[in-house]
Protein backbone atom coordinates (compact mmCIF):
# COMPACT_ATOMS: atom_id res chain seq x y z
CA UNK A 1 0.00 0.00 0.00
CA UNK A 2 1.38 3.41 -0.67
CA UNK A 3 3.75 5.15 1.75
CA UNK A 4 1.68 7.64 4.43
CA UNK A 5 3.57 9.57 7.44
CA UNK A 6 2.78 8.15 10.53
CA UNK A 7 3.61 9.05 14.49
CA UNK A 8 5.78 6.19 16.35
CA UNK A 9 2.53 5.42 18.18
CA UNK A 10 1.01 4.75 14.62
CA UNK A 11 -1.08 7.36 14.10
CA UNK A 12 -1.38 8.71 11.01
CA UNK A 13 -0.39 12.10 10.19
CA UNK A 14 -2.69 13.99 7.86
CA UNK A 15 -0.09 15.89 6.12
CA UNK A 16 0.52 14.69 2.41
CA UNK A 17 4.03 12.85 1.53
CA UNK A 18 5.91 15.93 -0.08
CA UNK A 19 9.58 15.83 -1.26
CA UNK A 20 12.97 14.75 0.50
CA UNK A 21 15.58 17.39 0.10
CA UNK A 22 18.56 15.47 1.01
CA UNK A 23 22.48 16.64 2.26
CA UNK A 24 25.32 15.14 0.80
CA UNK A 25 28.46 14.75 2.68
CA UNK A 26 26.84 16.32 5.73
CA UNK A 27 30.03 14.16 7.91
CA UNK A 28 33.33 14.58 7.36
CA UNK A 29 34.29 10.76 7.57
CA UNK A 30 31.50 9.79 5.04
CA UNK A 31 32.89 12.22 2.57
CA UNK A 32 36.28 10.45 2.92
CA UNK A 33 35.81 7.12 2.93
CA UNK A 34 34.30 8.03 -0.55
CA UNK A 35 37.56 10.12 -1.53
CA UNK A 36 35.23 13.05 -1.93
CA UNK A 37 35.75 16.48 -0.85
CA UNK A 38 34.37 18.00 1.87
CA UNK A 39 31.77 20.76 0.53
CA UNK A 40 31.90 24.24 1.71
CA UNK A 41 28.15 24.70 1.75
CA UNK A 42 25.45 22.34 2.01
CA UNK A 43 25.35 20.09 -1.21
CA UNK A 44 21.24 19.37 -1.82
CA UNK A 45 19.90 17.29 -3.96
CA UNK A 46 15.87 15.66 -4.27
CA UNK A 47 14.10 12.53 -3.96
CA UNK A 48 10.46 12.61 -5.08
CA UNK A 49 7.80 11.72 -3.05
CA UNK A 50 7.32 8.21 -5.43
CA UNK A 51 10.82 7.42 -4.02
CA UNK A 52 9.52 7.20 -0.24
CA UNK A 53 8.44 3.99 1.29
CA UNK A 54 7.76 2.28 4.85
CA UNK A 55 11.15 1.40 6.22
CA UNK A 56 9.80 -1.30 8.55
CA UNK A 57 8.20 -3.32 5.31
CA UNK A 58 11.40 -5.38 3.76
CA UNK A 59 13.50 -3.53 0.91
CA UNK A 60 13.35 -4.83 -2.63
CA UNK A 61 16.41 -3.90 -3.97
CA UNK A 62 16.38 -2.92 -8.10
CA UNK A 63 17.79 -5.53 -10.05
CA UNK A 64 20.38 -5.38 -12.80
CA UNK A 65 21.57 -2.52 -11.37
CA UNK A 66 24.49 -2.85 -9.77
CA UNK A 67 25.17 -2.23 -5.96
CA UNK A 68 22.59 -0.52 -3.86
CA UNK A 69 24.46 1.25 -1.15
CA UNK A 70 22.71 2.05 2.62
CA UNK A 71 23.00 5.48 3.93
CA UNK A 72 21.44 5.74 7.49
CA UNK A 73 20.51 9.18 8.37
CA UNK A 74 18.33 11.38 10.92
CA UNK A 75 15.07 12.65 8.87
CA UNK A 76 13.36 15.68 10.21
CA UNK A 77 9.39 15.77 8.95
CA UNK A 78 8.42 19.92 8.20
CA UNK A 79 5.04 20.60 9.72
CA UNK A 80 4.94 24.51 8.55
CA UNK A 81 5.68 26.12 5.31
CA UNK A 82 9.22 27.81 5.05
CA UNK A 83 10.25 29.92 2.59
CA UNK A 84 13.62 31.79 3.50
CA UNK A 85 13.46 30.96 7.12
CA UNK A 86 15.06 32.46 9.82
CA UNK A 87 16.26 30.27 13.14
CA UNK A 88 12.96 30.60 15.46
CA UNK A 89 11.07 29.92 12.31
CA UNK A 90 13.04 26.43 11.32
CA UNK A 91 13.02 25.55 14.79
CA UNK A 92 8.89 26.06 14.97
CA UNK A 93 8.20 24.31 11.84
CA UNK A 94 10.08 20.81 13.07
CA UNK A 95 7.18 18.87 13.36
CA UNK A 96 8.97 15.23 14.32
CA UNK A 97 11.97 13.05 13.97
CA UNK A 98 12.51 10.12 12.84
CA UNK A 99 15.22 7.78 10.30
CA UNK A 100 15.78 7.15 6.63
CA UNK A 101 18.07 5.00 4.34
CA UNK A 102 19.20 7.12 1.50
CA UNK A 103 19.07 4.04 -0.95
CA UNK A 104 22.02 4.79 -3.40
CA UNK A 105 23.16 2.95 -6.67
CA UNK A 106 26.84 3.45 -6.15
CA UNK A 107 28.12 2.22 -9.38
CA UNK A 108 25.44 4.34 -11.71
CA UNK A 109 26.38 7.32 -9.40
CA UNK A 110 29.87 7.19 -9.85
CA UNK A 111 29.34 7.08 -13.35
CA UNK A 112 26.81 9.96 -13.55
CA UNK A 113 29.65 12.02 -11.79
CA UNK A 114 32.41 11.31 -13.98
CA UNK A 115 29.67 12.30 -16.77
CA UNK A 116 29.31 15.48 -14.73
CA UNK A 117 25.59 14.40 -15.06
CA UNK A 118 23.13 15.03 -12.19
CA UNK A 119 22.36 11.73 -9.61
CA UNK A 120 18.67 11.40 -9.75
CA UNK A 121 18.82 8.40 -11.53
CA UNK A 122 21.03 6.70 -8.52
CA UNK A 123 19.18 8.55 -6.00
CA UNK A 124 15.85 8.33 -6.54
CA UNK A 125 14.43 6.08 -7.94
CA UNK A 126 11.10 3.98 -6.43
CA UNK A 127 11.82 2.83 -3.36
CA UNK A 128 15.07 4.87 -2.65
CA UNK A 129 13.86 6.76 0.05
CA UNK A 130 12.60 3.69 2.97
CA UNK A 131 11.49 6.46 6.18
CA UNK A 132 10.46 5.41 9.49
CA UNK A 133 7.89 6.83 11.50
CA UNK A 134 8.04 10.22 13.40
CA UNK A 135 8.61 11.12 16.86
CA UNK A 136 6.92 14.28 17.31
CA UNK A 137 9.58 17.42 18.26
CA UNK A 138 7.63 17.79 21.41
CA UNK A 139 8.80 13.97 22.65
CA UNK A 140 12.00 13.96 21.35
CA UNK A 141 15.26 15.19 23.62
CA UNK A 142 18.25 17.64 22.28
CA UNK A 143 18.11 17.50 17.83
CA UNK A 144 21.78 19.20 18.06
CA UNK A 145 22.92 15.80 19.84
CA UNK A 146 20.95 13.07 18.46
CA UNK A 147 22.61 9.59 18.20
CA UNK A 148 21.42 6.84 15.58
CA UNK A 149 22.54 3.41 14.58
CA UNK A 150 22.37 0.60 12.24
CA UNK A 151 23.29 -2.69 13.00
CA UNK A 152 23.27 -5.30 10.25
CA UNK A 153 22.77 -8.65 11.02
CA UNK A 154 23.93 -8.31 14.52
CA UNK A 155 26.90 -6.11 13.25
CA UNK A 156 26.95 -2.45 14.00
CA UNK A 157 27.84 -0.69 10.67
CA UNK A 158 26.71 2.97 10.88
CA UNK A 159 26.80 5.30 14.43
CA UNK A 160 26.49 8.87 13.91
CA UNK A 161 25.45 11.79 16.16
CA UNK A 162 24.00 15.01 14.89
CA UNK A 163 26.59 16.77 16.68
CA UNK A 164 29.64 15.98 14.28
CA UNK A 165 27.32 16.85 11.11
CA UNK A 166 29.41 19.73 9.14
CA UNK A 167 26.20 21.87 8.60
CA UNK A 168 24.20 21.30 11.92
CA UNK A 169 20.23 20.59 11.44
CA UNK A 170 18.68 24.11 12.43
CA UNK A 171 21.59 26.23 9.82
CA UNK A 172 20.72 22.97 7.30
CA UNK A 173 17.03 23.30 7.34
CA UNK A 174 17.25 27.75 7.37
CA UNK A 175 19.69 26.83 4.34
CA UNK A 176 17.41 24.78 2.41
CA UNK A 177 14.48 27.35 2.85
CA UNK A 178 16.55 30.16 0.89
CA UNK A 179 16.29 27.82 -2.09
CA UNK A 180 12.94 25.39 -1.63
CA UNK A 181 10.16 26.19 -0.38
CA UNK A 182 9.34 23.70 2.38
CA UNK A 183 5.97 22.63 2.92
CA UNK A 184 4.21 20.46 6.01
CA UNK A 185 4.59 16.86 4.86
CA UNK A 186 8.27 17.76 3.46
CA UNK A 187 11.07 15.44 4.84
CA UNK A 188 14.87 16.70 5.01
CA UNK A 189 17.07 13.84 5.66
CA UNK A 190 20.51 15.43 7.22
CA UNK A 191 23.06 13.07 5.89
CA UNK A 192 24.85 9.96 6.99
CA UNK A 193 27.96 9.04 9.01
CA UNK A 194 30.56 6.92 7.87
CA UNK A 195 30.07 3.26 7.44
CA UNK A 196 28.70 3.09 3.92
CA UNK A 197 28.43 -0.20 1.78
CA UNK A 198 26.20 -2.83 -0.19
CA UNK A 199 23.40 -4.50 1.04
CA UNK A 200 22.50 -8.09 0.41
CA UNK A 201 19.89 -10.03 -0.22
CA UNK A 202 18.32 -11.76 3.24
CA UNK A 203 20.23 -9.72 5.38
CA UNK A 204 18.63 -8.44 8.51
CA UNK A 205 18.98 -4.52 9.66
CA UNK A 206 18.05 -2.64 12.91
CA UNK A 207 17.77 1.29 13.08
CA UNK A 208 18.12 2.66 16.03
CA UNK A 209 17.35 6.60 17.51
CA UNK A 210 18.32 7.78 20.63
CA UNK A 211 14.75 8.32 22.47
CA UNK A 212 13.67 4.44 21.76
CA UNK A 213 12.68 4.39 18.28
CA UNK A 214 13.75 1.48 16.80
CA UNK A 215 13.22 -0.06 13.33
CA UNK A 216 13.31 -3.11 12.12
CA UNK A 217 13.40 -4.53 8.51
CA UNK A 218 15.10 -6.91 6.04
CA UNK A 219 16.48 -7.12 2.46
CA UNK A 220 14.70 -9.24 -0.79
Amino acid sequence: MPYQHRWYNDTTIDWPVGKVVCVGRNYVAHARELNNPVPSQPLLFMKPATSVVALDAPLLLPSGTGPVHYETELAILIGKPLTRANGTQAKEAIAGVGLALDLTLRDLQTQLKADGHPWERAKAFDGACPLSSFVPVSDFGDIAGAGFSLTIDGELRQKGNTADMITPVLPLIIHISETFTLRPGDVVLTGTPAGVGALESGQKLLLSLDGGLEVETSVQ
